[in-house]
């Protein structure tokens, strides 16, 4: 062998020894110092943990001993069961409240919660975190007394009108209505305590939820206009961004929740109708929630359960 080979061959063995101690240090490191996605890290610690305000009805609503319910708990609650059944062990659902609005995505971006539910699409939303499969479907509408509007545009300008600061709501009323004023608030719970002092005209917000608070809150005399809303959307779960296993499985479990809603299943029907159907705060007609469930599913393969003797 030639000195120049012998140079060459001692380069290649010093990068495979290099090569080899790297995997070596891998080996050796423990599972938490490596990326770890929430698949993984709940078959660790057996749970999810949610993100959330902690009153806004029907999504999420906290009891007097700080346990909480609502769709957003059900469809957080699917999900946990979807990746225990991936994992091989029991996974719960720990909720943690947070109070400003603003830090919701941060929660999910830094990884200090897994998901946060009741979303509606965002492009800008959606450079920061990935949206779930949609768990219903909402719209913008007006909250004021009866009466008082008469649902179009027109009749906000000059008036005192309540949104949430930097919210989809501000944004469909600056560009609907420039000459109405708009007053911003952390929540829509704020904004409504302001329409019951007077201090502002109107609440311009999620319809879902205007209905849950005027209900929890037994409010009376208001109405919330127009018959269709301003905008109509999805709403969703947000997730971390790029964790696709994670994604895949939220998915499923929400395509199962409707699905099962759409095709009777007693307990699901019963489940969902607690909070979105005829007798809830929402009052929505089983055959509006059939519809939008529908509608959400169109994109994706039906789910058919299989009964055990034809399995």
């Amino acid at each position: 062998m030639s000195s120049s080979q012998g140079r060459v061959a001692t380069q290649i063995w010093r990068g495979l020894a290099g090569s080899i101690a790297t995997l070596g240090l891998l080996a050796v490191m423990p599972a938490a110092a490596l990326a770890e996605g929430v698949v993984q890290r709940a078959a660790r610690t057996g749970e999810l943990v949610m993100s959330g305000l902690a009153d806004v009805p029907p999504l999420v609503v906290v009891g007097p001993q700080g346990q909480p319910s609502g769709y957003g708990i059900l469809v957080a609650d699917r999900i946990a069961a979807e990746v225990a059944r991936a994992v091989g062990r029991p996974v719960t659902v720990r909720f943690a409240p947070v109070a400003n609005p603003r830090s919701l995505v941060d929660t999910i971006t830094n990884g200090k919660a897994d998901l946060a539910c009741g979303f509606p699409f965002s492009w800008e939303l959606d450079m920061q975190v990935d949206f779930s499969l949609p768990i219903g479907i909402s719209g913008l509408r007006l909250l004021a007394p009866a009466g008082r509007f008469d649902g179009s545009p027109a009749a906000l300008a000059g008036r005192r009108i309540a949104v949430v600061r930097q919210s989809l709501g501000e944004t469909e009323l600056r560009g609907m209505q420039p000459k109405a004023t708009v007053v911003a608030f952390d929540n829509l719970s704020a904004a409504v305590a302001a329409l019951r002092a007077g201090t502002v005209e109107g609440v311009v917000g999620d319809t879902v939820v205007l209905a849950g608070l005027v209900r929890q809150q037994g409010l009376k005399g208001l109405a919330l206009t127009p018959d269709l809303p301003f905008e109509a959307y999805a709403v969703s779960c947000v997730l971390a961004e790029n964790d696709s296993a994670f994604r895949n499985l939220a998915n499923l479990a929400i395509a199962r929740l409707l699905q099962g809603y759409l095709d009777g299943e007693p307990d699901t029907v019963a489940a969902v109708n607690r909070w979105l159907g005829p007798t809830s705060a929402v009052a929505m007609p089983e055959s509006a929630l059939l519809a939008s469930f529908e509608a959400i599913l169109l994109g994706v393969e039906t789910i058919r359960l299989i009964p055990a003797a034809a399995r």
